[in-house]
Formats: C-alpha cells, sequence, structure tokens
C-alpha cells in the first residue's frame, strides 16, 4: 500500500494540474469495473472506449483518486491528477506502486517481428543452465520460478498493470534477471515503459502490423523505442549493461545502428557481424553451426530446425555472452539441449505414415521461411493450412496466399480469427493472391472455411511421406469470431483430424461458429 503522493514522487513527466495527496491507495487500476475502495483509477484514451466517460462510476465504486489526460471541471469529489498521457503514465505508476521492481532486477527485451519467443526462451534456458535466477514474460506467459501464468490470448505483450505485478512477484521470488518479449503493440502502447531495460534484443523487421501503426516508418519506429530506452535506466546496484544487440543480416540493422546510442553489438551470418555463424548445415532434425565470438570458435547443434532457428540462437547467444558474461560453453549446450518451443515447428506423431506440424507462422516472412524449411524436411508433398485475421493488416492476405502459392504443393485458405470481418471475404482476398500466381481453386488450393475440417482435409490428402503444416495459430489457446473468443487448439485440432485418420479413439474437435452446429 502507498499514499497517492508517493507514487508520484519520481513521476518522470509534467503534471498538467491537480495535487497528490496523502489518501492511501491499494490498487491502481484502469477499468472502472474492477475499482474496489481505495483504488486509483487511471482514465486510458483509445480505440473506442474513452475511460475518462467512466469516472463517475469508478468514483462510486469506491476510487480514492483518479488519473486522466482531459481536464475536469468541477463535479468530482477525489483527487483528480491531469497528465499529458494517461496510457505512458500508467505504466510509470504502476512501477511506483510495485516499488520500482524492474530497478531491481537486469532486464532484457527481446523485440522482433518473428522470432521473439523462441528467442526469449533460448535466453532464458541459457541463463537457467548459468545457474541464474531467472524469470520469463512472454506473449505465452509469466514463468516466476516454479510458477507458470497464463498471459492471456493472442500473441501481445501483457499490459503495464500486469507487467509491473509480474515483475514486483519476481522481486519477491528472489529472481535477479527477467526476460520480457516485447511487441510493437507493447512498445508504442507505452506498456513496457518503467521496465528499465539493460539490454534490448532485435530479431528482424519485416511486414507486420501495418493496420495499426499506419505505415512501415511508424512500425519500425515502434521497435526502436526499445532501443531508445537504453540510455534512460535508473542505476542499478548491480551495475547498468546498456547494450543493444542487433541483427547484421536484417533490414532494420542500419536503422537501429544509427538510433542506439548505447553499446552495440551485432549478430548474423554476414562476415561483418560481431557474432558469427559459419558452416551452417540446416537439416531436417535440426541445425549445426559454428558461431565466431571472439578468439575460439564454438561448435552448436541444435534440434531447432530451419535458418531463421540459426538467426533466433545467435541472438539469444550474444545477449547472454556478450551482455551478460555467461560463457561460451554454457551458452552453447543450452541451445544443444532446448528440445522445442510450444506451437514452433511442433510435430505431432500418432503414428501416421506422413509428418504433421503446427506452427506459428502468421507473417509473410515467416510463413515464407517456415515453408522454405519444411520443404527441406520432405520429399514428398507439401501440404499447408493458414488463414488471415481479420481488423488486421489486409495487404498480408495477399502476400501469404502468394507465398503459399510459391513454395507449396497444396494450399487450404480456412479461418483465423475473422473477428468482426466477414471470413467469406477475407478468403475471397486470399484467392486473389493465390490465383495471382497461377494457382488453381480444386487444384492447387482449396478454401475451407472451417478450420477443423481444413485440418481434416489435409490429413485425409497426404500421402506416405509428405508433409502437412498447419500455420498462423501455433501455441495459442483461442480464436476469435465476433467478439467472442472460441476455445482453440491447432495441436488438439490435428491430433483430433489424425485419431480419425487412423481410426483411433476419438478426440474431439473444438468448437468454432464455422462448423455450422
Amino acid at each position: 500500500m502507498s499514499t497517492l503522493k508517493e507514487i508520484f514522487k519520481d513521476y518522470p513527466f509534467n503534471i498538467m494540474s491537480g495535487n497528490p495527496t496523502n489518501v492511501e491507495i491499494k490498487k491502481i487500476v484502469s477499468d472502472s469495473r474492477r475499482v474496489e475502495s481505495g483504488s486509483l483509477f487511471i482514465a486510458v484514451s483509445g480505440g473506442s472506449i474513452d475511460g475518462h466517460n467512466y469516472i463517475p462510476d469508478a468514483i462510486s465504486r469506491g476510487a480514492e483518486a483518479v488519473v486522466g489526460e482531459q481536464p475536469i471541471s468541477g463535479g468530482i469529489t477525489v483527487p483528480y491528477i491531469q497528465v499529458q498521457n494517461s496510457r505512458q503514465s500508467l505504466a510509470h505508476l504502476a512501477a511506483a506502486f510495485h516499488g520500482h521492481p524492474a530497478r531491481k532486477l537486469t532486464m532484457v527485451g527481446v523485440t522482433g517481428t518473428d522470432g521473439k519467443t523462441t528467442t526469449s526462451n533460448l535466453l532464458y534456458r541459457i541463463l537457467l543452465a548459468a545457474g541464474i535466477r531467472a524469470g520469463m514474460i512472454s506473449t505465452v506467459n509469466a514463468v516466476i520460478g516454479e510458477e507458470i501464468l497464463d498471459t492471456g490470448f493472442h500473441v501481445t505483450t501483457p499490459d503495464a498493470l500486469d507487467i509491473q505485478q509480474y515483475l514486483a512477484k519476481m522481486v519477491e521470488a528472489g529472481l535477479t534477471h527477467v526476460i520480457l518479449e516485447a511487441t510493437s503493440h507493447g512498445l508504442a502502447q507505452y506498456r513496457v515503459d518503467a521496465c528499465e531495460f539493460d539490454i534490448g534484443v532485435i530479431t528482424n523487421i519485416t511486414h507486420e502490423h501495418l493496420d495499426y501503426h499506419g505505415s512501415y516508418e511508424n512500425y519500425w519506429a515502434a521497435k526502436a523505442r526499445l532501443f531508445e530506452s537504453l540510455t534512460d535506466v535508473h542505476p542499478k546496484i548491480q551495475s547498468n549493461i546498456k547494450l543493444a544487440v542487433l541483427n547484421r543480416d536484417d533490414d532494420s540493422y542500419e536503422y537501429l545502428k544509427d538510433i542506439t546510442s548505447v553499446k552495440q553489438v551485432c549478430y548474423g551470418l554476414n562476415a561483418s557481424a560481431d557474432v558469427q555463424a559459419k558452416d551452417v548445415k540446416v537439416r531436417p532434425s535440426g541445425n549445426e553451426f559454428t558461431i565466431l565470438c571472439g578468439n575460439d570458435p564454438v561448435p552448436v547443434k541444435s534440434k531447432l530446425v530451419g535458418q531463421f532457428n540459426v538467426s533466433n540462437c545467435l541472438a539469444a547467444f550474444t545477449a547472454a555472452v556478450v551482455g551478460l558474461g555467461i560463457s561460451t560453453e554454457i551458452a552453447a549446450e543450452a541451445i544443444s539441449a532446448m528440445e522445442s518451443v510450444p506451437g514452433r515447428m511442433e510435430r505431432i506423431d500418432l503414428g501416421q505414415v506422413f509428418t504433421a506440424i503446427v506452427d506459428f507462422a502468421h507473417t509473410p516472412n515467416a510463413l515464407k521461411a517456415t515453408l522454405q524449411t519444411a520443404r527441406q524436411m520432405t520429399d514428398g508433398r507439401l501440404i499447408v493450412i493458414f488463414g488471415s485475421a481479420g481488423l488486421r493488416d489486409r495487404q498480408k492476405r495477399r502476400l501469404m496466399a502468394e507465398v503459399a502459392s510459391e513454395l507449396a504443393d497444396v494450399v487450404i485458405l480456412t479461418a483465423e480469427d475473422p473477428r468482426t470481418e466477414s471470413l467469406e471475404d477475407i478468403l475471397d482476398e486470399m484467392v486473389e493472391g493465390a490465383v495471382g500466381k497461377g494457382g488453381i481453386e480444386q487444384k492447387t488450393f482449396w478454401k475451407i472455411p472451417d478450420r477443423g475440417e481444413a485440418i481434416r482435409r489435409a490429413a485425409q490428402m497426404a500421402r506416405p511421406g509428405d508433409l502437412v503444416i498447419s500455420c498462423g495459430k501455433g501455441h495459442e489457446q483461442s480464436m476469435c469470431f465476433g467478439e467472442i473468443e472460441y476455445p482453440w487448439d491447432d495441436r488438439k485440432a490435428m491430433r483430433s483430424a489424425l485419431a480419425d485418420l487412423l481410426d483411433l479413439p476419438p478426440i474431439e474437435m473444438p468448437y468454432l461458429p464455422s462448423q455450422g452446429k
């Protein structure tokens, strides 16, 4: 518990009006429905909802104080603090309420379009192997010692209130290091502000989220916020590292190199990379390569397949060895020991005569890399199932269909979180991309709206030696139709389809409205 005055003690921005008093604050919320007696309600504007409209409701529920960015003219019975940006203030005030936990931790932020979760998991495993008490906050879950907390639906960084609460729990649990996966939405919406990052890691920047950011330039700028924040970190007892880990092979390198003012180190296959992979052998069973870091070459064997995972391994290795001082041997051994990441090139095997895989690839670049890898894993046909989300970057629909038509033998277009858009309209846009690359419906590609039926059909079409891969959902546990999240797991759907095919005890196919039942 803190007072409003204490919470604002280190507030880094100007207060427009109002006076933080000594009123006691038991909780910070940005949703008036969660207000309890003693809460500080922060009114956030954004999207279709303006939190300022809910200030009376928050006060009636027991809010002791309110923070907002709009002027309030009378009629408010509790202290009202006007700030310039409510959303950004939310992160800093939440951090203050929890005692600025990030200042007691070594913080590593991982961002990029593709590979964030894999890189975060690799780095987490390296830290554990080195005997470091580490935690992780990803788009999949928050790992605090033995406790694993679900961070919610779909692929976005948790909100600022949750992040600061997780960090506080990590401090309380005696952890010393945290890996935090930072999405472009999380960065643009200030959710990871006040996280006091010591190391920033970039995987890549490719085509994604232009519906939200409006332009490629804005998307890049959102990612850049992680690296710009490295210059303004509160002094820490464990010393401040201030290191940017950049991808020398990616188009983002020159941009981030120029805007980052702290120490930099780059990784890649590029000969000018500070940490370089050489003698790369990409095999269906995994990757073998040698890392040049300093004077001694370090041999690495990884069970993660695909050349893109060589890059992910390099990113984690560089952050661990150069940034955190972990030995090259421990880092290499931890990378070699990691079996897989949930929903990332995850094999589903019930004894069928073909390979079945579930992967998260949901961008044109990721789909291209995934299908190129899948092609190397089979001498048979490559059958891919995927969709494109509603209310998201529309350009992806055509681009992903084009990529799949060029690289796969059989393409099945299906649902992927249509939300309030027409699923049929989304699929029609994807069909245009497939046809534009010479695709022929009912011959090289099929349009099957129901995702369960699409996966089932792919399994039925597969011959011995083929590879069936369902892309776009990976580890996710729901699919959105309208405004409702329906329980959904591609891995369970694939197992259900395989059980039907093999006449095994039935596994229930998850329900979606597209089943028409």
